[in-house]
Order: structure tokens, then sequence, then C-alpha cells
């Protein structure tokens, strides 16, 4: 073998086209920015050729505003300006105070789909050690948290409150030296039970600045120096009921990805998430996030029935539509199949239910990273406590570890080989 061969980088023959939708997630990212720009540049025109009378007002400082008597909804934060309560698109144009507002059903409808969610890995990403983030997940419940107006709450991801509590979080607790009132702040959170503790794992928003359209790079560093400012890191206490505690983060190099797969960690471990530097927030599956696992930094790789056993087959979860196509919970939805109408009538199916199935010897066949082909076996319907049908990336995943594992060699295989132009002081250090 020639010594060029010995320096050329490991890489996995591809098996999606999850690396091409890394690349559109990024191109979307910056059209987006851009037309945030246009559309500020439009604003600030708009009002700079007002009629004087109009905005004069509004130059004015205001003086600080008076308490007013607190409402009793289910969270204490108050509708944005210019929000109606009712009409078709309320619910999209909604920001958190505003959704928080609503009455139980329709608040838990929309936290449910503000989360940012992570493909799983099917393929290692180009330029896995210079462009990406690693940790060890905790096992637990993933909630968004949000402090204001002097109380804390957490949601699940179906949107459900999972606790209401009192935090040194900013505007967090009912005390003098809280914060302003009218400010908030938006964790990303898993809730560990063994320790009660949230382990924050992004940054939303830090007392009303949004950071959703910053990179990643940016916001690991913003959590790092702003929530041990806080207190949140602090024991629990009188107005600080759960602890809040930090990950360590690692550039995605070689010592990284190997600190984050082996080294000790005060929690349970539910494999590694990865994240792209230079993802923002969004809501949704997105591929610049994305979650792997095995069976020495996971207790559950395999998905397992509802007695909790690993089946002979896999399953899968899939939503049927008005048409009869079986599909993931996508944006857009992967097509896995279709049903016939007498089949969903004789079964007592219905457009939006989700629907199990067991995949047979056939396997899945994909040709060009797009799915071709499923050898699907109908098994029922699916939990009613289930809220969404699988990802794509999921069932291709649970798939390849009972067929093709993408095992951490290869992962470690894919950054081992140096890059002279990289720096190494990359790592963002996020102990509590």
């Amino acid at each position: 073998m020639a010594p060029s061969d010995l320096r050329r980088p490991f890489k996995r023959p591809p098996i999606s086209d999850q690396e091409k939708r890394r690349a559109q997630s990024l191109l979307r990212q910056a059209q987006n920015r851009q037309d945030a720009q246009r559309h500020a540049r439009f604003l600030v025109t708009t009002v700079l050729t007002l009629p004087f009378q109009s905005y004069v007002p509004e130059s004015q400082p205001e003086p600080e505003p008076e308490p007013e008597p607190e409402p009793e909804p289910e969270l204490e934060l108050e509708l944005t300006e210019g929000v109606s309560s009712s009409g078709s698109n309320v619910l999209e144009n909604l920001d958190v105070l505003g959704a928080s507002k609503l009455k139980a059903a329709e608040a838990r409808k929309w936290f449910a789909k503000q989360l940012m969610l992570p493909e799983w890995m099917i393929d290692v990403p180009n330029n896995l050690a210079q462009d990406w983030f690693v940790f060890a997940r905790p096992s637990g419940k993933r909630c968004f948290v949000v402090s204001y107006n002097g109380t804390t709450i957490s949601r699940l991801r179906n949107g459900s409150i999972l606790n209401r509590f009192p935090s040194a979080l900013p505007s967090g607790a009912r005390k003098k030296d809280s914060g302003s009132s009218q400010s908030y702040s938006i964790l990303d959170c898993i809730f560990h039970e063994l320790d009660q503790t949230y382990y924050v794992i992004d940054m939303v928003c830090w007392r009303g600045y949004s950071l959703s359209d910053c990179t990643a790079e940016f916001r690991f560093f913003w959590l790092n120096s702003k929530l041990a400012e806080s207190g949140a890191c602090e024991p629990p206490s009188y107005y600080h009921k759960y602890r809040f505690s930090l990950v360590p983060v690692y550039g995605c190099d070689s010592n990284g990805l190997q600190a984050a797969y082996s080294a000790p960690v005060p929690y349970v471990k539910d494999g590694l998430l990865f994240y792209n530097k230079h993802a923002h927030y969004q809501a949704g599956i997105t591929p610049l996030a994305l979650v792997w696992k095995d069976e020495n930094c996971s207790q559950y790789v395999m998905d397992t029935d509802s007695k909790g056993q690993v089946p002979n087959q896999q399953q899968v979860v899939l939503e049927l539509q008005e048409d009869g196509k079986l599909t993931t919970s996508d944006d857009p939805p992967i097509v896995f199949g279709c049903l016939d109408g007498s089949f969903i009538q004789q079964s007592g199916l219905h457009s939006g239910c989700l629907v199990r199935f067991s995949i047979g010897e056939g396997g899945l066949i994909l040709m060009d990273g797009k799915l071709e082909k499923a050898d699907l076996h109908y098994l029922g319907k699916a939990n009613r406590a289930r809220g969404s049908a699988d990802s794509f990336s999921k069932v291709m995943f649970q798939y390849g570890i009972r067929h093709t594992p993408l095992k951490i060699d290869v992962l470690l295989e894919s950054v081992s080989l140096p890059v002279v132009q990289e720096s190494t002081a990359c790592d963002v250090e996020m102990d509590g």
C-alpha cells in the first residue's frame, strides 16, 4: 500500500441521504438569517418614514412599570402584543409567552412542537472532528424549562407540565433579587430523576434575549458562562427547589469523542449527542443534531415492546394518512407503505392513527439513500400514550443495530487522523 493511502481518511459508505439533509439545513439557516435581516431593515425604514408625531411618544424614556395584580392562568405569563386568542394561525404565530396563556390542551400542543429533536446517526458526518461537538446524553425526561414572573415550569416533550417550582433562574422565584418580572428564560433540559437534577443541554432564551438564531458554538459558550452566574447550579433551597447542572461538551476530535464515550459523569448515560457547531436552535427534527448509542453507553439501545422486552423482529410505528399511506414523523414525511381501504375498515383504523408494524425478512431496501421497499407486517394500533410516529432515522438506526451497526471504532477512526490546520482549543467544558 502506498504511503499516501495510509493517511487517507476512513469513510463508511453512506446508506442514506442524511449528509444531503445536513447541507440543506445549513443552507436554509443562511436563507432564514438573510430574510430576517431584510425584514429588520424594512421595519427600520418603515419606522423612520412614519410621521413625526407617530413615534415621538415612543422615544421618551418610559418609567418603571408598576406591579400589576397577577392573573391565575395555568402559567402566569402574558400573550405577546398583537397576538389574538382566536384564529387558525394563532398557534404558529405565538412565542413562548403567548403559548403559555393558552388553555391546557392548546398549550401542550404548542410546546410539544418546540423542542429541537436530533436525528439518529445513520452515517458518519463529513468533517465530524472539525464541525461537531459531542457529549454524553443524560438519561431522563426531555423538557423545556421556562422561568418567568416569579415561577419556573418544566414541560415534557408532549407539552404536559412536569414540575412547577421556584428556581434561581432569572425571574424564576418570587423574591426581590430574582430579576425583572418581564424577562424570561428558556432552557432545554433533561430531568434526571435519580438525583432530581435538571441537566441543561441547550439554551434557547436568556433574560428575554433569544438565542435560537445563534450557532450552537455561541449557545454553549453563553450557557456555560451565564447559568453558573445565576446560582441555578447551587444545591436546592427554599427559593430553588431543583438543582441545575451543565454537562461536559467536547470538540469531536479523538480525545473529545473518547472522553464523551468513556469518562465518568454524575448521571446515567443514554448515548451520545452530536451537535453541529453552526446549527441554530430549530423546532422539530434536525440532521444538525444526532444521537448515537451502543450497549456500553446506554441501557436502552434496541427498542422494546410493551412488556419491556426486545422483540425478535424490529417494530416500527407509522402514521396512517387519508389516502392509506403509512408515513414517518419527518417533515416532509417518508412513506413506508400503503394500506388498502378494505383492510383499514376491517381493522377499525382511521386517518391519523398510529399503527405498529414488524419488519419481516425482506427488510428495508434503499436506493441512493431513499427507501424503495419495506417488508411490513401489521401488528395493531400503537399504544395510546404514543405521541407521534417514528422518524426515518430512528427506524434506520434500529435496523442498523440489528444488521450492520455503526460502532464506536468507526467513529473514532473517522476522527483519528490529525488535521494540521485545525486548532485543538475548541472544547467547551460545561461542568456544573
